[in-house]
């Protein structure tokens, strides 16, 4: 038996139990923005905007993915909180969550099943990591967002699935159809499909080996990494192409289709710790599409820390042929 064919039957059902979880939380995220966004936000303490989405898209996940891997942990975004003390709300997201699970169920399931994603990880054993809904604000405008989904075995990513109910087909054509789901298992390569079909096509990163041929691909809100350091880097690389912004990890999913060939997140503040929930997807995505993801000094993420990435700072992804040139670059700008 082949090695591709052992990965497969390793992580086959890993693979379609996370398709179909992801799925059905990006519907509820798209009835959430469709019907009562608006008037149904709240604050966590760091103020940023969160939703009933982010609470029915951890239940619908979570629960799902206790259900067919009961002994697996979860390293989520979300607890049940807020929801403990605010019954209108603890009803919202449970009708919403139970208007998309394949079986009802009752508030107190729903409760425990966002909480399963308290735990704090592991550096040996399998534990899955989910954002519910990456790019918040992003959601609230209705630009792009993410539900993101890894699974995580011995401190190395498996199996990556996100859903971008957003995302343009084409970057070229922003206002044309929308709504793609990515999906990477280790040694299998990256996959597209729309959110509506079940047809998958793999995916490659832009095959340029010089960097003034790329573009930037980088976050919508200037406070997510520093935009000042990314200008001077692409001086220093001599990239005169406008960046593609957005919101959330669909940043890795554009460079893990080619349309963009660098994605930095460079922090803006010194003491800034990334979370594993916010890249840990999206690296398999660029790494199986042919892409190569560092942190600022060149280090592989190291995702045994637990709910961070306390080894790494910093973010470099590239489509792997430049990654050099954009490394050196980073390093003489940051002076590391």
């Amino acid at each position: 038996m082949s090695t591709r064919s052992v990965t497969v039957s390793l992580y086959a059902k890993e693979r379609e139990v996370g398709i179909d979880a992801v799925l059905r939380a990006s519907r509820l995220c798209q009835t959430v923005f469709k019907h009562i966004v608006s008037s149904q936000s709240i604050m966590k303490a760091d103020k940023s905007p969160v939703t009933i989405a982010d609470y029915g898209a951890q239940a619908v996940v979570n629960s799902l993915l206790k259900k067919a891997f009961p002994n697996d942990l979860i390293v989520g975004e979300e607890d049940a909180a807020d929801l403990n003390t605010n019954d209108t709300l603890s009803t919202q997201v449970v009708d919403l969550a139970n208007s998309v699970l394949p079986n009802p169920l009752s508030t107190q399931e729903i409760l425990t099943a966002i909480d399963l994603g308290k735990s704090l990880g592991c550096k040996q054993g399998r534990f899955w990591t989910l954002d519910p809904i990456d790019g918040t604000k992003g959601f609230l405008r209705g630009d792009q967002y993410a539900v993101c989904l890894a699974l995580i075995v011995d401190g190395v990513v498996q199996v990556a699935v996100q859903g971008c109910p957003n995302l343009p087909h084409s970057i070229s054509d922003p206002f044309g159809s929308r709504g793609s789901l990515f999906v990477a298992v280790r040694g299998q390569g990256a996959f597209e499909r729309l959110m509506d079909s079940n047809l998958e096509h793999q995916i490659r990163v832009l095959q340029e080996d010089n960097p003034a041929g790329t573009q930037f691909c980088e976050s919508f809100e200037a406070a997510h990494s520093s935009q000042s350091d990314t200008a001077q880097i692409g001086q220093k690389l001599n990239i005169s192409k406008p960046s593609v912004r957005m919101d959330s990890q669909c940043k890795y999913a554009v460079l893990a289709r080619g349309d963009a060939g660098i994605y930095l997140r460079i922090p803006a503040r010194a003491d800034y710790v990334e979370k594993i929930w916010d890249h840990a997807g999206g690296s398999l995505l660029v790494e199986e599409a042919g892409g190569r993801v560092s942190d600022v000094s060149g280090k592989p993420l190291d995702f045994t820390k637990g709910r961070t990435l306390s080894g790494n700072k910093g973010i470099v992804a590239t489509n792997g042929l430049i990654h050099k040139k954009v490394l050196d670059a980073v390093q003489s700008v940051l002076k590391l």
